[in-house]
């Protein structure tokens, strides 16, 4: 793309390192944005792409990204910071995405497999510009998802890639990333790539070659890239909303256990006391695991809330907090990330002060664990956890006292990153408690309230 001057955007004032990157992107068919989590990378792109397409450069624009982020960032950005574009979300049946694909949107959302379902309808669509959203999504070049991603760009001229983490995990994990955009410098088959950046040590063991780190510098270019302790105008705190979507199960449980609480609130008064219950009953759906009336547990299908929680670990630079209210989700949690290899300990109610002290001192001082999963209730008081510099609410508590003291474990003297909190919402209550938690409407009124108004949603 032709280099061209940045005016100010129209509305909202960017800082200063988005229209720096904003300002990149604009002169770049392909590049990598590196930028940190938590630094306005959506921002960025959206005011890019506004303005390419007031010069005629971009008539439209496919953005692949997670589905938790399709509408929460995506969707309500584009509305917050370029509100005259139009712009749809291609997720449903094959039909629905292939009439949104052939519709006249400008900007059009899906998630990363939906590209396969659709991919005939996305070349033929005059897309100018894919952007993928946490593009290590796509690093593994004999999946499908890099193969359909691939064909695109056969007839696609640019390609945007964000993400925080290019290779976390390991040096060839740059491997799917630089073919895409930088293939002609990369080798062509992924062991000569191997043998450039690895050691093989053993049978089964590689390590990452001394200088591993230039060659995949080298490879993932052009780029740019800020952490959120260069971004000095950035707030302290980021809030930020992820979407887990309920299964056909946890909607069916959820509908159900709602018109028992219509019911009863035809036939008597509710209490705070009985509103708080019947909340933490819808709570509990959303978050994987109900107690029973009869004290058993009933699991429900989280797989897509789980993948939420590993996206946001996998997306930070620092450690991670993830608060769950719920003792047996905490279970279900713990499973999923030790089938990861995701290190990670407990911090509720059975943890002795003697362990909780261990494990502590060992998340603050030491490479693992990486994770602590929090019982909120039990630990939202008196700790200093500023080794890490995300917490993800895997469900929101209904106390306001409760979420502001957990929150400010990571916000606490000896913090030296800046901040993120992210709500993972799959359902109407979710997002209306963390909404008054954010407000910190008094305790009474907000259980009432929210009662009513779960009562009265369609």
């Amino acid at each position: 793309m032709e280099k061209y001057d940045w005016p100010r955007p129209p509305g909202l004032e960017p800082f200063a390192h988005q229209k720096v990157t904003s300002e990149f992107l604009t002169t770049r068919r392909k590049a990598f944005c590196f930028n940190e989590q938590g630094t306005g990378k959506t921002a960025s792109v959206i005011w890019a792409v506004d303005y390419l397409m007031k010069l005629g450069v971009l008539r439209r624009v496919l953005i692949a990204c997670p589905l938790s982020v399709m509408r929460s960032a995506w969707q309500d950005d584009f509305f917050k910071f370029a509100m005259h574009r139009s712009v749809d979300i291609a997720y449903g049946t094959a039909d629905k995405r292939k009439k949104i694909i052939n519709g006249m949107a400008e900007v059009v959302i899906i998630n990363f497999d939906g590209i396969g379902i659709v991919k005939k309808e996305i070349v033929a669509a005059g897309f100018n510009l894919v952007v993928i959203d946490e593009a290590s999504a796509y690093k593994n070049v004999q999946t499908e998802r890099w193969k359909d991603l691939r064909d695109v760009m056969k007839s696609v001229k640019g390609l945007w890639m964000l993400t925080g983490t290019p290779a976390a995990q390991s040096p060839v994990d740059a491997y799917g990333l630089a073919k895409l955009i930088n293939p002609i410098n990369t080798p062509k088959f992924f062991g000569q790539f191997r043998d450039m950046v690895m050691d093989k040590t053993s049978m089964y063991r590689w390590i990452p070659k001394i200088g591993a780190d230039r060659i995949i510098h080298t490879l993932l270019q052009p780029a740019i890239r800020f952490e959120k302790h260069q971004c000095l105008d950035l707030p302290p705190l980021t809030y930020v909303d992820r979407e887990a979507p309920l299964s056909p199960q946890q909607k069916s449980y959820y509908n159900m256990l709602k018109k028992q609480m219509m019911i009863q609130a035809d036939n008597e008064d509710v209490t705070a006391v009985n509103a708080a219950v019947q909340i933490n009953k819808l709570l509990q759906i959303a978050g994987g695991a109900v107690y029973t009336d009869n004290k058993e547990v009933l699991e429900f299908d989280v797989s897509g809330r789980l993948n939420v929680v590993k996206e946001v670990i996998e997306e930070s630079l620092h450690k991670t907090l993830v608060f769950v209210p719920f003792t047996h989700t905490i279970q279900i949690l713990k499973q999923f990330l030790d089938k990861h290899n995701i290190s990670n300990e407990i911090i509720d109610g059975a943890t002795t002060v003697r362990k909780r002290s261990d494990i502590v001192m060992e998340f603050q001082k030491h490479t693992n664990p990486r994770v602590l999963i929090i019982q909120p209730m039990a630990a939202a008081h008196g700790l200093t956890l500023t080794a890490a510099d995300t917490i993800i609410w895997y469900a929101p508590v209904t106390s306001v006292e409760t979420y502001l003291q957990a929150n400010a474990r990571i916000d606490r003297p000896g913090q030296t990153n800046s901040m993120t909190v992210v709500h993972i919402k799959g359902s109407p209550v979710e997002a209306r408690v963390y909404k008054l938690l954010r407000t910190n409407m008094e305790q009474h009124e907000k259980i009432i309230d929210l009662y009513k108004q779960e009562m009265q949603a369609t």
